[in-house]
């Protein structure tokens, strides 16, 4: 099978280009670095199936941050037919120079350059015929936002896939003083084959970053757009879950509950309260998910969150981060997984060690989940946004204190400088905010047939077992494991049933919903009202602050310690937010209740 790579600077819609081609789902955002490991996929080239592999955004091949390194590595170590060089049809002259150093490599190669309609909108016009004669390489104009430029992209890959020759392993790398040739052939070539006007036209992304860049406002203007992203979450996404709990218990009334009438107690107690009950009461809060995550899709894809780490980097430094760590914060509002593994664009290891230890205080879709659902419970609809506003307040303020106290260790000093890329803002098209929701529904979908699952039937044969006891009673293995943990959790205001929840979120935080419907033996609205009646707000409030905190899910743990390849910093990376969650949750809950 052929094989392709696809290279290209940060920034220059690679992903983008690769859902395209692929209809996969590599995770979209519209700032440098996006792409953190290789993904691949099979695609149909010229009649034949070809393997297309996504490789981290680079900017040149002299780099040596982890991504660098890997590109590097795969150019040397591995057999390619094919390089996909994408570049920035505006940023024309300084692409050209990673496109030139690719071209000198003498493995077969299409240039593509992509965003051509920006450029259009610029006034910019590009002749890839004269380009593509100077350089020697074929020259595609394309737009992967739009799919212009498709067919004749599709038809010269599978031209020089036919005729370029055999795939070549062990490439030497280019020697370090080719690089100022490289850089002066680019800049004349820019100026062969690129025409612009005399005076470029302001520009809508000008305009909106005189208030979005402002040293006063922008701040303030971010902290409000977020603000209005749960606003929409909880306003629009009511509705939606109430549509899928009246689903969901008409199928139980009418066709499960019959199906299983004649099934013995234990059996019929285990399939519709334990199982069913549990997995949906989970699955409610897809719908809310999805949304939160199409409205989160605008802001990241339009080049905002660009704008708010470049804000947010001078007071990232005095914490010893950057802007770069605040954009994985941020990442890590969908998983902290991705994040973690996001930080391999920095060059530092103590900077990746230091970001890596305040990622998991992410408020991740995992606990967003368990928010939305206690929230919901106890709080108006008018509450609920300020109430979860000020769960991502609190995380964005331990994941600083956290930084503040560790940035003076020498594990953790570095003096990288920051560099961020700031793309013009644009507006995702349906087909990526379709896709960023579907992703979300199938990443709910894989987990809830794996992890989900096997934990709510855990929680069932905890709270029902011994055999003959009441369910989640005292004498039940739940009811003992929650008596034994009360005089640590206790003093938080968190019970008995809320701590076998919370043991069970060690796993996955998406558990601990479907553990209280086990655990209560209710969902739906019954299980709302119930946990309404069990809990008052500072209860609940502690609660969701010891959740957010708290050891992260073994995903992240295991991502914590192949990335840092220490097992001493991952043994200290889960036991830090165990113990500032218990102090957080204790300080909160008793100053509070004595208010």
């Amino acid at each position: 099978m052929k094989r392709i790579a696809l290279l290209g600077m940060p920034n220059t819609g690679k992903s983008t280009l690769f859902n395209r081609l692929t209809g996969g789902s590599a995770r979209v955002g519209n700032w440098p670095g996006i792409t953190v490991d290789l993904l691949a996929a099979k695609i149909p080239v010229g009649g034949a199936i070809a393997e297309l592999v996504d490789l981290p955004g680079i900017y040149d091949l002299h780099g040596y941050s982890d991504d660098e390194r890997v590109v590097r590595h795969f150019l040397e170590e591995q057999s390619i037919d094919l390089l996909l060089i994408l570049v920035n049809g505006v940023q024309l002259e300084r692409q050209l120079v990673l496109a030139l150093q690719l071209a000198e490599l003498g493995i077969p190669a299409v240039l593509l350059v992509n965003m051509i309609d920006e450029a259009r909108s610029l006034g910019l016009s590009i002749d890839c015929g004269k380009l593509g004669a100077e350089i020697e390489l074929p020259v595609v104009a394309i737009s992967a936002k739009y799919g212009e430029g498709r067919q004749a992209m599709g038809q010269t890959m599978a031209h020089t896939l036919l005729t370029g020759g055999n795939a070549r392993p062990g490439t030497a790398i280019l020697r370090l003083a080719e690089d100022d040739r490289i850089e002066q052939r680019a800049a004349a070539l820019a100026a062969q084959t690129m025409r612009a006007p005399l005076v470029l036209p302001e520009r809508l992304t000008d305009r909106l970053d005189r208030l979005a860049m402002h040293n006063v406002l922008g701040l303030p203007l971010f902290f409000l757009t977020m603000l209005g992203v749960f606003a929409g979450v909880f306003w629009l996404g009511e509705p939606l879950q109430n549509g899928m709990q009246f689903l969901f218990d008409a199928f139980s009334t009418h066709v499960l509950e019959p199906a299983l009438a004649p099934a013995p107690d234990l059996l019929r107690g285990f399939l519709i309260e334990g199982l069913y009950g549990g997995i949906t009461t989970v699955a409610v809060f897809v719908p809310v998910i999805v949304l939160f995550f199409l409205f989160m899709a605008l802001v990241e894809d339009s080049g905002y969150l660009s704008r708010a780490a470049y804000l947010m980097d001078a007071l990232m430094a005095r914490l010893g981060l950057d802007g770069r760590s605040f954009v994985m914060l941020l990442m890590g509002f969908g998983c902290n997984v991705p994040a973690l593994m996001g930080t391999r664009v920095m060059r530092s290891r103590a900077l990746r060690l230091l970001s890596m230890l305040v990622i998991p205080f992410s408020l991740c879709s995992a606990r967003l989940q368990v928010f939305l659902f206690i929230i919901a419970a106890l709080f108006t609809p008018w509450q609920a946004p300020w109430v979860l506003m000020s769960l991502y307040l609190m995380s964005f303020t331990l994941a600083f204190l956290t930084a503040l106290l560790f940035k003076g260790r020498r594990a953790f000093r570095s003096e990288e400088p920051f560099v961020i890329e700031l793309p013009p803002y644009r507006l995702p098209t349906l087909r990526q905010i379709w896709a960023r929701g579907w992703m979300e529904v199938r990443h709910f979908l894989v987990r809830a047939s794996k992890i989900i699952i096997a934990g709510v039937v855990l929680v069932w044969l905890l709270t029902h077992l011994p055999a003959g006891v009441a369910p989640a009673g005292p004498a039940s293995y739940a009811g003992m494991i929650g008596h034994v943990m009360q005089p640590v959790l206790g003093p938080l205001g968190i019970d008995e049933k809320l701590t076998v929840a919370l043991i069970f979120g060690f796993v996955a935080k998406e558990v601990v919903i479907g553990a209280l419907a086990v655990i209560y033996g209710l969902n739906g609205d019954a299980l709302t009202s119930q946990i309404a009646h069990s809990l008052n707000w500072i209860q609940a409030y502690s609660f969701m602050l010891f959740c957010l905190i708290y050891t992260p899910c073994l995903s992240t743990i295991a991502t914590l310690r192949s990335e840092s390849r220490s097992l001493r910093y991952t043994a200290f990376a889960v036991a830090w937010p165990l113990a500032l969650a218990w102090f957080a949750s204790f300080v909160f809950f008793q100053i509070a209740s004595r208010m």
